[in-house]
C-alpha cells in the first residue's frame, strides 16, 4: 500500500521548510521532529497575551506587555559589563529597554531615536524604575500585523528557538492537504469536532489557557485520531491473528473433572467463568489471544491449568512461560500436586538445562511424550520443537511486547495464545497495550483467603517491629523484610539489604536469609529455597520477590521505607503474605514527615485489598509512562492524546475500529480510505504492513 501523494509534502525533508537549515533540522531531531508532518503534532504548551495596550499603566506589573512608543535618548554603559538602555515613551509614561552584551551600532539601526516602534516583552520595575529587559519582539509600526495576539509557546530543545519553532509550524500547517474524514460521521457531530486541518490550526492558535486543556475540543478530535489510528493497527493485528487459521481444541472434561473433584475447595465464579471463556475460544477454528487478569492471589494458576489439561485432553500439548527462572521454577511446583492428580506428567525446561538430559527433554516434547511444558524464553530457541502445541501461555505479560506474542505465536503452527498477568491495569491502559485481546478478568478471592492487615509505622519504631518479628518467629511463623531500591545504584541496595540483614541476624540469630540483586542466580535460587523449606525464617530481600513468589507460612510483610515504593508494587509485594491459614500483617515502615502523595499512596494502601482500585488511583497519581515503566511497557508513545485524562475516548476509539473492520476489513469503502490517510499520517507502519499483508 503506497503513500497518497497529496501527503508527500508532510513527509518532505525538514529543510524544505522556510527559515530550516541543516543545522536546526539536527537540533529538531530531540523534539523527535525529522519531517514537516512531525512539527503538526508538537503542540504548544502555553500561550503568551501578545495585545496591544495603550501604556504600560493599563498593565499590573512584573507583566508581559505590548506597546508603541516613541524611541528617546540611547544611553551606552560607561565601563564594562554593564547594560546598554534606551529611554521610550508610550501613550502616558516612559520606561526604559535594557540589553546585555548589546553592540550599540546594530541597536541603533534596531530603535533609531526618534521613530516609533512596537515593543514587546517582560517589564519589571528596578530601582522604582519600569524596565524591559531583551525585548522578544521589536517591530516597525507598519509591520505590527507580523505579531500574533495570542503567541503558542513551543516545547524546545537546545538548538532550537520559539521563532524558529513557531515559523517552521506555520510553514508545515500551509502543507495540510484535503484529506477525507476518517472519523464516523454521528461520532463527530455528538462531539462537536472540528475537521482535522482545521483542528490542527486552532490546536496551534490557541487564545486562551482553555485552549491548551485535553478537553479543548481541537486537542479532544487530535488526541481521537492518534487513540483509533493505534486501535486500528491493534484490530487489524487481531483480525491477523483471527485469519492464521487456528485449530478447534476440544476437551473432554475428563482431566478437568479429575483435578477439580480432588481439590479441598471450590473454584471462585469468576474462576469458572474464566474457564468458560477460554475454552470456548480454544473450542474455536479461530485463533484464541486472550488476557487473563486477575489481582493477586485471584487463583490465575489454576485457570491456566485448567486450559492447559484441556489441550491435553484433545490430544495436543501446552506450554506455559514465565520471565525467569525462578517463576518457571515456582510454576512448576504449584503445578505438580494438580499434574499428579490429572494423571500427567510435567517437565521444565530452561537455560539452566544442557547436554544430555536437554536432549533428551526435546526428544521427549517433539515425540509429544510430555504433554505440559514449564518453561522460561529458553522455549523460543529455534531448537525447540513441539509434536502438537495447541495452547501456549504467557506469565507477566508486560515484559512481553506485542511483537514477542506474534513470535510465541507462530511456533506451534496454530496455537492459541493466553497471557496471564497479575498486575491489575486500568482499563485505558489495557486498552492501549493489550487492544489486539480479548480480557478474561478474575476479580473475585478464593475462599479462605483472609483480609492482610495493613499497618502504617514509622522507622522510629524499628525496635517495637523486630520485637513483634522474635514473637512470630516463636510461634513457626514467617516474615519477608523488603528494603527499599535505593537511586539506580545496585550497589547502594547491596550495602542496605546487607546492612538490615546484619542488624536482624544480631537481634534474632541466624534463622535470617538474605537475597539481592546483586547474586549471582544460582545462590539466590538457593536463598529462596531454603525460606520456601523453612530453614530461615526471616528473608530479607530488594524487590526480587515481588512477583510470584508463593511460600504459605510467610504471614509478615515488613516494607522499609514504604513511602518510596509505588502504588502496585506495594499491593504486589503485600500479596506474597495472606496465602496460609494463619492471619496475616503488612507493615509499612514510612519516614516521617510524610509528602502529600506518600500519605494518600499509603492510605489508600491501608484502606483497600482491591487491585484494581489500586491501580486506578495510582494512574490517576502517577501518569501512563510510571505506572508500567515505559522502557518496558511496550506502551505506545502517544504525542497528544493523554491517558489518564481521555481514557473514556479509548474506549470509544476501540468499539469503532473493531466495528469499521467488522464492516470492511480491508479498508477500501470510502471511511476505509480515510483511515488508510490516517494510518499514513500517523505513522502506523505496523498497520499498514498488516493491511498490505490482508
Amino acid at each position: 500500500m503506497s503513500r497518497p501523494a497529496e501527503l508527500f509534502p508532510l513527509f518532505a525533508g525538514l529543510e524544505t521548510l522556510e527559515g530550516v537549515g541543516p543545522k536546526t533540522a539536527k537540533a529538531m531531531a530531540g523534539l523527535g521532529v525529522e519531517r514537516p508532518r512531525d512539527l503538526l503534532f508538537v503542540l504548544p504548551h502555553s500561550v503568551v497575551d501578545r495585545r496591544r495596550r495603550a501604556s504600560l499603566r493599563e498593565v499590573m506589573l512584573p507583566a508581559i506587555a505590548t506597546v508603541e512608543v516613541e524611541v528617546g535618548a540611547h544611553l551606552p554603559p560607561r565601563t564594562r559589563g554593564r547594560p546598554y538602555r534606551i529611554n521610550v515613551q508610550d501613550a502616558e509614561t516612559d520606561f526604559q529597554l535594557v540589553f546585555f552584551h548589546a553592540r550599540g551600532d546594530y541597536l541603533m539601526k534596531l530603535l533609531p531615536p526618534g521613530t516609533r516602534r512596537l515593543v514587546s516583552g517582560k517589564v519589571e520595575f528596578f530601582d522604582g524604575m519600569a524596565q524591559m529587559v531583551h525585548p522578544d519582539h521589536v517591530l516597525p509600526p507598519d509591520e505590527a500585523g507580523d505579531l500574533p495576539q495570542f503567541e503558542p509557546v513551543y516545547p524546545l530543545v537546545a538548538g532550537v528557538t520559539q521563532k524558529v519553532l513557531a515559523r517552521a509550524v506555520q510553514g508545515a500547517l500551509t502543507r495540510l492537504p484535503d484529506v477525507p474524514e476518517w472519523i464516523d460521521g454521528p461520532l463527530k457531530a455528538r462531539e462537536g469536532w472540528p475537521d482535522w486541518a482545521d483542528a490542527l490550526r486552532t490546536a496551534h492558535a490557541p487564545e486562551a489557557a482553555g485552549d491548551l486543556s485535553p478537553t479543548a475540543s481541537a486537542r479532544q478530535r487530535l488526541a481521537y485520531d492518534e487513540l483509533f489510528a493505534h486501535q486500528i493497527t491493534l484490530a487489524l493485528a487481531r483480525l491477523q491473528a483471527r485469519r492464521g487459521k487456528g485449530q478447534a481444541t476440544r476437551g473432554t472434561g475428563i482431566l478437568q473433572a479429575r483435578v477439580l473433584a480432588a481439590l479441598p475447595y471450590q473454584p471462585t465464579a469468576a474462576q469458572r467463568r474464566a474457564v468458560a471463556e477460554i475454552t470456548a475460544d480454544m473450542a474455536s477454528d479461530q485463533r484464541m489471544n486472550r488476557l487473563l487478569q486477575g489481582d493477586v492471589g485471584a487463583g490465575k494458576t489454576l485457570v491456566g491449568f485448567l486450559a492447559l489439561l484441556a489441550a491435553v485432553e484433545a490430544g495436543g500439548q501446552g506450554v506455559l512461560m514465565a520471565p525467569t527462572e525462578i517463576l518457571a521454577r515456582q510454576h512448576l511446583e504449584g503445578l505438580q500436586p494438580l499434574a499428579e492428580l490429572a494423571g500427567q506428567r510435567l517437565e521444565i525446561l530452561t537455560g539452566r538445562d544442557k547436554g544430555a538430559e536437554r536432549a533428551a527433554k526435546l526428544r521427549a516434547l517433539a515425540e509429544g511424550e510430555i504433554k505440559v511444558l514449564v518453561g522460561t524464553h529458553a522455549v523460543f530457541q529455534k531448537d525447540v520443537f513441539f509434536n502438537d502445541l495447541r495452547l501456549a501461555i504467557v506469565d507477566e505479560q508486560h515484559r512481553f511486547g506485542v511483537s514477542q506474542r506474534m513470535e510465541l505465536g507462530a511456533k506451534g503452527a496454530a496455537a492459541d495464545v493466553l497471557v496471564m498477568t497479575a498486575t491489575p491495569i486500568p482499563r485505558s491502559l489495557a486498552l492501549a497495550s493489550y487492544g489486539d485481546m480479548d480480557v478474561s478478568v478474575l476479580d473475585e478471592k478464593p475462599p479462605g483467603r483472609k483480609p492482610v492487615k495493613t499497618v502504617l509505622i514509622t522507622t522510629q519504631r524499628i525496635d517495637e517491629v523486630v520485637a513483634h518479628l522474635a514473637r512470630a518467629i516463636a510461634e513457626g511463623r514467617q516474615a519477608y523484610w523488603v528494603c527499599p531500591l535505593v537511586e539506580e545504584s545496585e550497589v547502594l541496595d547491596y550495602a542496605s539489604s546487607e546492612a538490615r540483614f546484619e542488624h536482624l541476624r544480631a537481634a534474632l540469630g541466624d534463622c535470617v536469609g538474605l537475597v539481592h540483586g546483586q547474586m549471582a542466580p544460582a545462590d539466590k535460587d538457593a536463598a529462596m529455597a531454603r525460606f520456601v523449606a523453612g530453614e530461615t525464617r526471616v528473608l530479607v530481600a530488594t524487590t526480587v520477590i515481588e512477583v510470584g513468589v508463593n511460600v504459605p507460612n510467610a504471614s509478615i510483610m515488613v516494607i522499609e521505607r514504604a513511602e518510596i515504593f509505588g502504588l502496585a508494587q506495594l499491593h504486589q509485594l503485600r500479596g506474597r503474605v495472606g496465602r496460609g491459614a494463619a492471619q496475616s500483617t503488612c507493615l509499612l515502615m514510612y519516614q516521617a514527615p510524610l509528602s502529600e502523595g506518600g500519605e494518600r499512596r499509603l492510605t489508600i494502601l491501608r484502606d483497600t485489598e482491591d487491585g484494581f482500585r489500586i491501580a486506578e488511583e495510582d494512574l490517576a497519581m502517577r501518569g501512563a509512562g510510571d505506572l508500567i515503566g515505559t522502557a518496558q511497557s511496550g506502551l505506545p508513545r502517544f504525542r497528544i492524546a493523554d491517558l489518564e485524562r481521555q481514557t473514556a475516548l479509548m474506549d470509544i476509539a476501540q468499539s469503532d475500529a473493531r466495528r469499521l473492520l467488522a464492516d470492511d476489513p480491508d479498508l477500501t469503502g470510502p471511511r476505509g480510505r480515510a483511515v488508510r490517510s490516517l494510518l499514513w499520517l500517523l505513522d502506523q507502519d505496523r498497520a499498514i504492513r498488516l493491511i498490505s499483508v490482508g
